[in-house]
């Protein structure tokens, strides 16, 4: 018995082929390619968040300053592309720096694209552990809007102001921290010495791309610089209005409590627990007006910087329109280098009855966490007293 098979035609088999494929390319085009970039942008933020640890880690901040160099460099070769100062090559030309730069030009777009994501992303993580929900959030809200507008704008990369003042914005969010953590120091001259070298450096990555240009004026690279400079200036102003994180300090934890004891190197914090649904509560929110109240937190400092931290208790009365009135501000000389930050309390007795908070802030005032209760003359805990060790 003979068993035979039937073979599809040849033409038919090429058509199936092409069909498959061109299915294939239109299900990529339509699903993914719109959800690619996003893919991408919470992966490399998924991957900053666990691979940056610590601000004064000297690996971290070389490979940022790694980041900005090349963008740097990127950037003076795309103005001068953009001005035809690169020389061009002849069409059959061997493997030299020249002829690898032109072949690289199609891609300068996408590098700047990384780099800037790459940047963002890391100062996004950075600040975010220095912000509190006041003012100091605007400064990260702008980190985070650049950041999210970074994968919508490679295609106006080929504006070389806008390459300029956005190197700006990411050279002086580095030189914020960095010098502090380089320096040991933390204060208004630190910061505007990172004005002065973000100016200095962005000025010069100007005159680089320009440089070969016969009889240039200063006013054509004054212009270029200027929205670069203006950014610098506003992001002064803005740390003077106490609207900047003060990075690199940022606070661990902190709260309210009934009682603080320390043995050895550990603080016992007693205060009263919550209901069953209050899961994450581990201070107190409510507290007598008859009783010391004790205020705690645990500031992360690097390890060179030697500073003092303010404990700022402020009181308003419960009436509408009232606004909070300074009671005390209590300096504390800390140390860094601690993984969960550098400890201290302060305890204050005989409240008034009201709104409290403590503010816990650096020595010009700008905000680094806060803890908010209410003091009540009639108070008596609902619920047990729990002890926690930090």
């Amino acid at each position: 018995m003979n068993l035979t098979t039937d073979k599809l035609p040849s033409t038919y088999t090429t058509s199936l082929t092409a069909t498959v494929a061109q299915t294939m390319m239109q299900w990529h085009s339509t699903f993914l390619k719109p959800i690619l970039p996003a893919v991408f942008f919470f992966a490399g933020v998924t991957y900053d968040t666990l691979t940056l640890t610590r601000i004064d880690r000297l690996l971290d901040n070389l490979i940022i300053l790694l980041y900005i160099t090349l963008l740097g460099s990127l950037i003076i070769l795309t103005g001068r592309f953009q001005l035809g100062l690169v020389p061009s090559i002849p069409d059959r030309s061997g493997w030299n720096v020249l002829s690898l730069m032109h072949r690289a030009r199609p891609h300068f777009d996408k590098a700047l694209q990384f780099l800037l994501g790459g940047l963002f992303s890391a100062y996004a993580i950075l600040y975010s552990q220095s912000a509190s929900w006041s003012t100091t959030a605007i400064f990260l809200g702008i980190i985070v809007g650049l950041l999210i507008a970074n994968e919508f704008l490679s295609r106006r990369y080929s504006s070389l102001k806008m390459l300029v003042g956005l190197f700006s914005i990411v050279t002086l969010s580095f030189m914020t921290f960095f010098l502090p953590v380089l320096t040991g120091w933390m204060n208004a001259s630190v910061f505007l010495a990172g004005s002065v070298i973000t100016i200095a450096v962005v000025w010069k990555t100007v005159r680089l791309t320009l440089r070969g240009i016969p009889n240039l004026p200063t006013r054509a690279s004054l212009i270029i610089c200027f929205p670069a400079f203006a950014l610098v200036g506003v992001c002064t102003a803005l740390y003077f209005l106490n609207w900047i994180p003060p990075i690199p300090l940022s606070l661990k934890s902190g709260g309210i409590y009934h009682h603080i004891e320390k043995q050895q190197d550990q603080y016992l914090l007693t205060y009263e627990d919550g209901p069953w649904y209050a899961v994450g509560k581990r201070s107190d929110d409510r507290v007598g007006t008859d009783t010391p109240v004790y205020s705690f937190s645990s500031v992360f400092a690097p390890i060179t910087l030697h500073t003092t931290i303010y404990h700022h208790w402020e009181w308003r009365p419960l009436t509408k329109s009232a606004e909070f009135i300074t009671t005390d501000r209590i300096p504390i000389s800390i140390t860094g280098g601690r993984e969960h930050g550098y400890r201290m309390y302060t305890m204050k007795q005989r409240l008034q009855p009201g709104e409290w908070r403590v503010n816990v802030e650096t020595e010009d005032g700008r905000l680094i966490g806060r803890m908010a209760f209410s003091a009540e003359s009639n108070y008596s805990p609902s619920h047990e007293l729990t002890t926690i060790t930090q």
